[in-house]
């Protein structure tokens, strides 16, 4: 019995030896959580937007037998992107082709025999009506060349429906078909967006947009991109006339420069309106943020001086501050290092 306490005293030595000391919780380093600097700025989230994107969709039916085109492909205007098998049409085109040759021949047959009859006619041999008659024959014959000839076009028009061309230049952004698939008129073959007019839209509101402050700058931030290009003046801000009667929003929209480096339709983006509500924005040291999977959170001082993590919500970052949309009181002590804050026990 005492050789077992004595080696249960031993493993306690050597298992306080072998774990790191937890830090004290009165030597914690801490930081006031204080309003943000110039917090009449207030951000709403938005998405980046194509000014000019497309659906290009099958006319015809017809399998894909080419597809030059993939996603992120650069395409020019008139550039061919697919084929569709187009064999059918073109007999088509051929026979339509080749009945047109067949009137026209008749045309001449008819031709010749109408100035016979005037020669014929003129010298008393025939009579009016065989005239008129002959007359009538290459009228019809005209008229049957004219129309067959509209009908080759039609044809002809209709099997350039088998090769899909970009409509303007642009990138792609998305090919739902493969080789082989068979199209139908009105399938959807690619999505083409023009990459040099982008906006990011943004629904704020309507309270707010009433009380921005008038003729102050519009700020977008693109929080994907790295921190040197995050932050973009609009070349153009328009406040649409419309409120949604649902959400009582106003849809603002503010075109980015041309060829914004890293910006693509879909990706998240804020708008920051000047004026507005107060912002209740705070800010602490980015330093003292912890990120684990996918939680994002702060080590709270609480009235006992211990830390207690806290899920918040980021806004944008300052230099080396970073606003706390939510989660954070003002006045609530952060611990600013957040690896000794989770040794405290």
């Amino acid at each position: 019995m005492q050789a077992l306490r004595l080696g249960r005293l031993t493993f306690t030595a050597w298992l306080a030896l072998a774990l790191p000391l937890a830090a004290p919780a009165a030597e914690l380093g801490a930081v006031t959580a204080r309003p943000a600097a110039g917090a009449a700025a207030t951000g709403f989230d938005g998405v980046v937007e194509a000014l000019r994107t497309t659906v290009v969709a099958a006319q015809v039916a017809g399998a894909v037998v080419q597809l030059d085109a993939k996603v992120g492909d650069r395409v020019a205007a008139g550039q061919v992107l697919l084929r569709l098998d187009a064999r059918a049409a073109e007999q088509g085109v051929a026979a339509g082709d080749a009945q047109v040759q067949a009137l026209r021949a008749a045309l001449d047959v008819a031709t010749k025999d109408y100035e016979r009859q005037q020669q014929l006619y003129r010298k008393g041999y025939i009579s009016q009506a065989a005239l008129e008659r002959a007359e009538a024959e290459f009228k019809s014959t005209q008229a049957r060349v004219r129309a067959q000839g509209a009908e080759a076009g039609v044809a002809r028009t209709q099997s350039g429906f088998y090769v899909v061309r970009a409509p303007f230049a642009g990138v792609v952004a998305e090919v739902p078909v493969a080789l082989g698939d068979m199209a139908m008129p009105g399938r959807a073959l690619l999505t083409i967006y023009d990459p040099g007019a982008l906006r990011v839209t943004a629904a704020v509101p309507q309270t707010v947009q009433a009380q921005a402050a008038p003729g102050e700058p519009v700020r977008i931030e693109l929080p994907g991109l790295p921190a040197a290009r995050q932050w973009i003046a609009p070349l153009r801000v328009q406040v649409l006339p419309v409120v949604d009667a649902a959400t009582h929003t106003v849809q603002i929209r503010a075109d980015l420069p041309p060829g914004t480096p890293g910006a693509t339709p879909g990706m998240f983006a804020r708008l920051w309106l000047a004026g507005g509500r107060a912002a209740a924005g705070l800010t602490v040291p980015l330093a003292s943020v912890v990120r684990r999977a996918e939680m994002t959170g702060l080590y709270v001082i609480d009235s006992a001086g211990r830390p207690l993590l806290r899920q918040v919500r980021l806004g944008r970052v300052e230099g080396d501050r970073v606003e706390i949309l939510s989660g954070l009181a003002a006045g609530e002590r952060v611990a600013s290092d957040p690896q000794a804050a989770a040794r405290v026990r």
